[in-house]
């Protein structure tokens, strides 16, 4: 106001809605939809009227923003692990195993006895079984065989990534070599995203309002207030990133 500026003047300024920088001057923080929001949009609402962005998430944070669970843990009192007494073995574990060594010692020369009395017609069968053995001749495997064998499927080098929005959401998309695809922007069912190629993708998304297509194959992204953030590699394989992983585009 001081400045004389518009509110439509700031929307299109900053790509944010009017409605999202009312809240953010009301500080009705029920309206975004997370922190991730709130902290973009203050960062770039305070570069576009030349204030200290830096000085205003800091007060946001520590205001309004919850201590994370690390925080809230208690810390252990000293000393107050102990270890358990460790146990000598019973009295009667050597009588047990020197039963035990007595009985194995009778069953081999059981079997010792056994087999002397086999020995000219264990010879026998063993030489027959040799000789049968050395005259069989080497399977050979045909063509069809060949042809039947299994291919190893071929790695891509690229994996395939379209993004589809069901609602209002912020996207960070990152590819390989920190290129940076979406900038922190807010988009909804109605923007018309392209498809994108990469060996590499890295994002981070305010909320769930969204599906993801990975080469071809159409995954949910779940309900969440704050931010979640995914890395796909060439494969298509997706993982969820730690909130210190997750880009910024800040």
């Amino acid at each position: 106001m001081r400045q004389r500026i518009d509110i439509s003047e700031i929307e299109a300024q900053t790509k944010i809605r009017a409605k999202y920088l009312r809240a953010l001057e009301n500080e009705e923080w029920d309206l975004l939809p997370g922190s991730t929001f709130v902290k973009s949009f203050l960062r770039t609402y305070a570069e576009a009227l030349g204030l200290d962005a830096r000085l205003l998430l800091e007060e946001y944070k520590l205001r309004h923003e919850r201590l994370s669970e690390a925080d809230l843990m208690p810390i252990a009192p000293p000393g107050g692990r102990r270890d358990k007494p460790r146990r000598g073995p019973s009295p009667g574990v050597g009588r047990d195993i020197g039963v035990a060594l007595l009985v194995v010692a009778l069953v081999g020369l059981l079997i010792v006895l056994g087999n002397n009395s086999d020995d000219e017609g264990g010879r026998d069968q063993v030489s027959a079984t040799t000789t049968t053995t050395r005259t069989s001749p080497p399977a050979r495997t045909t063509p069809e065989q060949e042809r039947k064998r299994p291919e190893k499927p071929a790695v891509s080098k690229f994996a395939r990534l379209e993004i589809l929005p069901t609602g209002d959401v912020w996207i960070c998309l990152e590819a390989a070599g920190n290129r940076r695809l979406i900038g922190g922007e807010v988009v909804d069912e109605t923007t018309d995203l392209p498809r994108f190629r990469s060996s590499r993708f890295r994002m981070t998304f305010g909320n769930g309002e969204l599906k993801m297509r990975i080469n071809g194959k159409t995954l949910d992204v779940p309900e969440v207030q704050n931010a979640v953030g995914y890395e796909i590699d060439r494969s298509g394989k997706r993982t969820t990133l730690a909130e210190a992983d997750r880009p910024t585009c800040s």
